[in-house]
């Protein structure tokens, strides 16, 4: 697919703290709209809280967030939630409320920023969840289907205001392989379809090494970004020991899968 030159996020010499505590410094990228990017790294690196951060969870200490242009650490309050409606978040395990049917969830954010009838809603939600292969599941709850269906559900209600950036958290954690190769190809279908930029936290090589576009590299020595690129051309070309520790570890080197 070829990926229009648009800036969608731009970050510049960002500083995320955690209380008094450093977690990342001077960290720098911009994502191309409809590129699908990954945020990787070991545990501890700083991947959730960049996330945190770029969604408008944690203060920025220092540097500057802008979407599509508009800079994001700068606008008060009432013009950040209305920047915060132009993309969705698909949270680390799901994040649906267990006393709500799918249908419910996936309504959530229609009822709380739009003014469309319970009949457009409806029709919307039944929409959202076929898009993601839940057609027919509007009356489950959450403890009614498997882990990798409330991933799909969660996606479902992200995508619910047509939103042109996703954020993931961890989308494959807890799964299969094959549930989670099935998921590789939902995103990217998504993209494909709606041409929607994905920013996507994860630590799983076979969805890393086999769906991104382009990644950055975080790492504690750094506090910040180790490297950045297709994480196929660093792999065969980066000479760090430390991009390659993470990116070719000998025990999960065959479990790479193409979606």
């Amino acid at each position: 697919m070829s990926i229009p030159s648009e800036t969608a996020i731009e970050v510049q010499g960002l500083e995320c703290r955690q209380g008094e505590r450093t977690i990342l410094r001077d960290v720098t990228f911009s994502v191309r709209r409809g590129e699908l990017f990954f945020v990787i790294g070991g545990s501890g690196c700083g991947k959730s809280t960049l996330l945190k951060h770029l969604i408008g969870l944690l203060p920025v200490a220092a540097g500057r967030i802008a979407y599509f242009g508009s800079d994001f650490t700068a606008a008060g309050a009432a013009e950040r939630r209305a920047m915060q409606q132009r993309f969705g978040v698909s949270y680390q395990y799901g994040a649906l409320w267990s006393s709500m049917t799918l249908a419910e969830n996936v309504a959530l954010p229609l009822q709380e920023y739009t003014k469309l009838s319970a009949a457009e809603q409806r029709e919307i939600v039944r929409w959202k969840l076929a898009q993601v292969g839940l057609a027919g599941c509007e009356d489950q709850f959450p403890s009614e289907i498997s882990g990798g269906m409330r991933k799909r559900a969660a996606i479902a209600r992200a995508l619910a205001l047509d939103p042109p950036i996703l954020f993931f958290d961890e989308p494959a954690a807890g799964l299969d392989p094959i549930t989670s190769r099935s998921l590789d190809r939902l995103i990217l279908e998504i993209r494909d379809n709606l041409h929607t930029t994905m920013v996507i936290v994860s630590h799983e090589l076979p969805s890393i090494l086999g769906i991104a576009d382009r990644a950055i590299l975080l790492h504690r020595d750094v506090q910040g970004i180790l490297a950045d690129g297709p994480p196929r051309r660093l792999l065969a070309e980066s000479t760090d020991p430390r991009v390659r520790e993470f990116l070719a570890p000998e025990d999960v080197v065959s479990a790479v899968h193409q979606p």
